[in-house]
């Protein structure tokens, strides 16, 4: 098989388009067409297309997975459904996401810290702060040591009420509240005791936080 063309430059995505003779296409990184050395006119034998395919496949799979990990964080399991769900070859898949942990660039630990923080900033309870991990996919086994500090939330909870619980509010606002905090992964028994810490004026008669 014959490469008719080579674009001269790269598309959106950095790749360029190589026509065969047989009217495929293929669209590569530059540091697949300088490792393979193609060139306009290059004749090519079945199996030199074969592993060109091959190697085309391996590489979108690691560039797709580095554009993922630049853009949030991800586990190694998440990355590797990630990139299958856009298409990527299941082993080139798991190939690459080896091959971003070995640079360091893909850690479950690391990304469960991250996860956790950010719920933790957010004002999300210990649950919710859970849901996010199970989410990314993170491994249970590393949940202890990522949720170990988890901060008090109460600031945060007092905080939320007082934004719902404006003048004149009454007990559907107050039910509208509480279930928006369980809802962020706080539980009943520290939603209660910032209702408690709330100034008399701000809530109804004595008793009724109970």
């Amino acid at each position: 098989m014959r490469i008719d063309s080579l674009a001269a430059k790269p598309d959106r995505a950095e790749r360029y388009l190589i026509r065969f003779s047989d009217g495929s296409t293929m669209r590569l990184y530059r540091q697949t067409v300088e490792d393979f050395g193609l060139y306009p006119g290059l004749e090519m034998t079945d199996e030199e297309v074969s592993r060109l395919r091959e190697a085309a496949g391996r590489m979108s799979a690691k560039m797709r997975a580095v554009r993922i990990v630049t853009a949030s964080n991800v586990s190694r399991q998440d990355l590797e459904e990630r990139l299958v769900r856009k298409g990527e070859d299941p082993g080139q898949a798991r190939e690459a996401v080896q091959w971003m942990t070995d640079l360091d660039l893909v850690d479950d630990a690391r990304t469960a810290a991250q996860v956790v923080s950010q719920c933790a900033r957010k004002g999300y309870g210990l649950a919710r702060a859970k849901q996010a991990l199970y989410e990314k996919r993170i491994p249970k086994e590393l949940w202890e040591d990522a949720l170990a500090d988890y901060p008090d939330q109460s600031d945060s909870i007092l905080a939320f009420l007082r934004s719902r619980l404006t003048e004149g509010w009454d007990q559907r606002d107050l039910k509208r509240a509480v279930d928006a905090l369980l809802r962020r992964g706080h539980n009943y028994s520290d939603i209660r005791q910032c209702l408690r810490q709330l100034d008399a004026d701000d809530g109804p008669e004595d008793g009724q936080w109970q």
